[in-house]
Order: C-alpha cells, then sequence, then structure tokens
C-alpha cells in the first residue's frame, strides 16, 4: 500500500468513527433531551434529577460509567445557576471556613471521580441498583433524616472534615441524592437556618460538580454530543421549573419524584439479576 492511500485509507476510518460516535439517532436525541428537561424542573424543585439522565442514557446505549460521567455534566449548570442564586447567603458565610469547606469537598469529590474512572461497567453494574435504592430513600425520609440529625447535632462536631469528605466522596462516584445528603449531614453541624443550609448545599454541590466533571472529561469517559443536548434541556428545564413550582405542591413532586426513584431502582435490579 503507498503512503498515499494508506492516508486516504485513515481518513475514511476516521470518518466512520467519528459518524458513528458522535452521530444520535433522533429517538435517542429526543429521549435524552426529555429526560434532561424534566430533570432540570426536578433538580430546581424538589431535586432528583439525576434518576432521570442517567437511565435514560443507559437506556439509549451508553455504558453505565460513561453514563454516569455525561450525566454530571449535563446537570453541571444547574448547579452553578443554583449557586448563583445563592450569592448573599454564601457571600455572608465565613470566607475561611467556606475555602476549608470547599478544599474537603474538592478532595473527596476528585477521590470518588477517580473511583468511577477506573471502576468497570460489570462493578458499576452492580452497585448502581443499590446506589439508586439509597438515594431514593434518603429522598424518601429526607425530612426525618434532618430532624434525627439536628436531635443529635450535639454530638457531632460543627464543620466536620471526615463527614463531608465521605459524602464528597459519594457525590463525586455517583451524586443521586447528594443535596438531601448534605442537608442532612448540616443538620448534624447544627445548622438550623435553611436558606444558608441551601445556599452552602448549592455551593458545595458546585464546586463537588466542577472537580469531577473535570475528572471526567480528561479521563474521555464524556459522551459529548449527549452531554451537550442534555446541558441546553436541562438549562431549559431549570428556569421552567420556577413556574412549575408555583402550580404543583411540593409533596406532589415529591412524590413523582420518589416514584421514579424507585421504578429506576427496581429496573436497574432486574437489568442485574433477571
Amino acid at each position: 500500500m503507498t503512503q498515499k492511500e494508506m492516508v486516504s485509507a485513515l481518513i475514511v476510518n476516521l470518518a466512520v468513527c467519528g459518524k458513528t460516535r458522535y452521530a444520535l439517532p433522533m429517538t435517542d436525541t429526543i429521549l435524552i433531551a426529555v429526560a434532561a428537561f424534566a430533570a432540570g424542573i426536578l433538580n430546581t424543585i424538589a431535586g432528583g434529577g439525576s434518576f432521570l439522565t442517567f437511565p435514560a442514557l443507559v437506556f439509549t446505549g451508553v455504558p453505565p460509567v460513561a453514563a454516569n460521567a455525561t450525566s454530571a455534566v449535563a446537570v453541571f449548570p444547574g448547579y452553578l445557576a443554583g449557586a448563583v442564586g445563592f450569592k448573599d447567603e454564601l457571600a455572608a458565610f465565613d470566607r475561611k471556613q467556606a475555602l476549608r469547606l470547599s478544599g474537603i469537598t474538592l478532595a473527596g469529590g476528585l477521590v470518588g471521580a477517580l473511583l468511577l474512572v477506573v471502576s468497570s461497567d460489570g462493578a458499576f453494574n452492580f452497585v448502581v441498583p443499590f446506589l439508586l435504592l439509597a438515594a431514593t430513600l434518603v429522598f424518601l425520609f429526607g425530612d426525618q433524616i434532618r430532624d434525627y440529625a439536628a436531635a443529635k447535632s450535639r454530638s457531632f462536631v460543627p464543620f466536620g472534615a471526615v463527614g463531608l469528605f465521605f459524602v464528597s466522596l459519594y457525590g463525586g462516584y455517583f451524586n443521586g441524592g447528594l443535596g438531601i445528603v448534605l442537608l442532612a449531614l448540616f443538620s448534624l453541624w447544627g445548622m438550623a437556618n435553611i436558606h444558608e443550609m441551601n445556599g452552602l448545599k448549592n455551593g458545595l454541590s458546585f464546586v463537588l460538580s466542577a472537580i469531577s466533571v473535570a475528572a471526567f472529561a480528561v479521563s474521555g469517559l464524556v459522551e459529548w454530543p449527549q452531554a451537550i443536548v442534555m446541558m441546553v434541556a436541562a438549562t431549559v428545564g431549570g428556569y421552567a421549573g420556577a413556574p412549575v413550582a408555583r402550580v404543583l405542591s411540593k409533596n406532589v413532586v415529591r412524590w413523582i419524584v420518589i416514584v421514579v426513584g424507585f421504578g429506576m431502582s427496581a429496573i436497574f435490579f432486574a437489568r442485574l439479576f433477571v
């Protein structure tokens, strides 16, 4: 084969690979866009958007580890918007303490993200149903967990590093239900002002997601065509969530998230054991 023929063959192969990797079927595009739009609404109102984005990617053929990484990228703009929305609460927080907590969150999130990077699809497939179920249960009993945490707050060191590190590790690996877990942790620390808690939750979630997304992007796990479609749809859904929140009661939205969470858990358990 001549050099010219080799170059021509390489160009053809790259074109074929690029078409295979980046061309999305219309049905897949519609499915992930709808899932991301609904996730944006849920995250604005009550949280739980990952219960929609991750399964949608898996059902369109994205491997589980890559689907989790791509889902994290897809909902990332929502965390940024939430942090900006609570900028006053974050500005009122002690700067040194905020930097310390951000550093712990970065460390835990990076470790969790790297654990995902080195995980096989088989191993992740095994733990996903349990993680989805645990996140749904945390969401279901979130109020009780926060009340219990508040009652036991005197037994815990305020702004402790160990608890935040492991919560961040979980968030870097699989962030379903992360907001509820963070709020429960803040209650254990003795925080009582819900606006300050939500501000800190959004700020740390943004920091955690930033380091996770960076790790996933560098490792090549992210399916960018899907991620871009979902980022746009999730952002639009986030803006749409505000008027929807005024129409639907918190309890209705909460039970929608719970039903979706248990339903997705059941589907993934079926995929695992059947």
